[in-house]
């Protein structure tokens, strides 16, 4: 096995970032901000066409209109608007063309460095220093030397943008009974609408923003079943978790639940923007009992219902 197929073995929280930057002009000055995105939701790199600008009649002012691309009208999105910094202009900028939450977009930069892999656990959750930022766009932050590399919430982006439906939620997917859900996603607005839409379909949810903290959690409920001798079903229905986040990502923390000889009892729900036909195989190698796709918010909490009402207990 090559050490290219090892990086990328799913459970090993692991994953390539492609690292690009924003230039801004602060007084005389410019500053350069770095910026990363999951390969995984990158399809290519394109030049900026010329004379790409923003329309005083967009919805939003960062939405530069659309370009073609071969068969598709791509929308594109300037994210020095967006993040709302002065950008000085440069020639040949590139638009990193992404597909997640079911949408090809494209987002217009001032460059490009390269690929990076790095583990989960060197994504540290945003501190201090990117306090000029809202802090909620930003996910986690790499150490990547001589600089800092951001992780930019894109699917922030297209809420705003109108790109993703914040579900208020079905009132006819309610749960007959009470049940109780550990839900791990790092997007302070995804956990919001999480979970709003599970406590209105009778769910307890607690909510956590990495899959190491929830593993934590998890580990507390391993130790008081191994305690009072119960099944940790007793304690807990349902693990709800996104792919990516800091620390431990959603694969990992489903392949360490399912191999462990108490926890795997659980039922494991992966909802994710990086979940579609292609990778499903992902989540059925670490053993995912059900997997999402984002922003699928009504249909992940009746798929959990359902996951929970037909649950088995594992032999």
């Amino acid at each position: 096995m090559s050490k290219q197929d090892i990086l990328l073995e799913t459970g090993t929280n692991e994953l390539e970032i492609i690292e690009f930057f924003v230039r801004e002009r602060v007084g005389e000055a410019v500053e350069t901000h770095y910026f990363g995105v999951n390969v995984a939701k990158v399809l290519e790199v394109v030049e900026a066409p010329e004379g790409l600008e923003g329309s005083e009649s967009a919805e939003h002012p960062s939405f530069l209109g659309t370009i073609p691309l071969r068969d598709i009208i791509l929308p594109v999105v300037d994210l020095s608007v967006w993040l709302e910094m002065d950008r000085p202009k440069d020639e040949n900028e590139p638009i990193i063309v992404t597909e997640f939450n079911s949408a090809v977009t494209g987002f217009l930069v001032s460059g490009v460095t390269m690929i990076h892999r790095i583990n989960w656990r060197d994504v540290q959750s945003p501190s201090s220093f990117v306090k000029n930022f809202d802090t909620n766009c930003i996910t986690g932050t790499v150490d990547i030397g001589d600089h800092i590399t951001l992780m930019l919430d894109l699917e922030l982006v297209l809420s705003e943008l109108g790109g993703q439906a914040e579900s208020a939620g079905d009132e006819n997917v309610r749960a007959e009974r009470e049940y109780r859900a550990l839900i791990a996603d790092d997007s302070t607005s995804v956990r919001n609408v999480l979970r709003q839409n599970f406590e209105k379909a009778n769910f307890i949810p607690v909510l956590v923003s990495d899959g190491q903290e929830a593993w934590s959690k998890l580990e507390k409920i391993r130790e008081l079943a191994q305690e009072e001798g119960k099944s940790p079903l007793e304690y807990l229905d349902v693990v709800v978790s996104d792919v990516e986040m800091p620390q431990m990502d959603g694969y990992t923390l489903t392949r360490k639940i399912k191999e462990d000889p108490v926890l795997k009892d659980l039922p494991v729900c992966l909802f994710s923007s990086l979940i579609s036909k292609g990778v499903m195989h992902k989540g059925e190698a670490v053993k995912a009992d059900d997997q999402v796709t984002k922003p699928e918010f009504n249909a992940l909490t009746g798929r959990v219902i359902e996951l929970v009402r037909n649950w088995t207990r594992p032999s």
